[in-house]
């Protein structure tokens, strides 16, 4: 079956791949805490947008679009940008209930919005096939999250130091920033926010 990928595709399993690994090093840090599993678990999520951002280069310069393409390109952008920043998030603190429904939201929103992304870009496409803007932010757009995560992480904020601080609502633990995944998801899905594509 490899045999059979265009070259952009490969870039986008090196996307999935790069996702993965920051999953597992989310995973190792729970078990055995290291600030470098942490570190590592942020260039891996960079590292998958480098792959992204240079897949879609690479089809658009050799003219390899497909069906199966993008529908690769979905399933590798779930893991990198929906389910590892939502891991990172519990690992690095947001382990409430009321932060894990949140962080299963943001997920499912961003499944949502990969799907409807791929069964609408041929109508919101242009004479020349070029996508003219996107419905709801992409979901790459959930790296300002790691970002935050990892600008906490770094200035020591992080577990029961998350910013914000922690809230018991009913004896159930929240903490307070993890609106921004609510958002962000909520974002994800909107059908009236319209973003240009550069």
């Amino acid at each position: 079956m490899l045999r059979s990928y265009q070259a952009a595709d490969l870039l986008t399993l090196c996307n999935a791949a790069s996702g993965t690994a920051a999953l597992l090093a989310t995973m190792s840090y729970l078990v055995t805490p290291g600030n470098l599993r942490i570190y590592a678990a942020l260039w891996l999520m960079a590292l998958a947008l480098a792959f992204d951002i240079a897949d879609g280069r690479m089809a658009r310069r050799r003219h390899e679009y497909s069906l199966f393409g993008r529908e690769l390109d979905s399933l590798a952008d779930i893991v990198s940008f929906g389910v590892a920043p939502a891991a990172l998030a519990y690992g690095l603190g947001m382990r409430g209930e009321l932060d894990a429904l949140i962080l299963v939201y943001f997920v499912a929103c961003g499944i949502s919005r990969l799907a409807r992304y791929n069964i609408t870009a041929a109508e919101l496409s242009d004479e020349r096939g070029k996508l003219r803007y996107f419905e709801g932010t992409p979901i790459p757009s959930s790296l300002v999250l790691v970002a935050v995560l990892g600008i906490s992480f770094y200035l020591g904020r992080s577990g029961d130091h998350l910013p914000l601080g922690t809230l018991e609502i009913a004896s159930i633990q929240w903490h307070p920033l993890s609106i921004l995944f609510l958002a962000n998801g909520s974002l994800m899905i909107s059908k009236t926010l319209r973003i240009p594509k550069p």
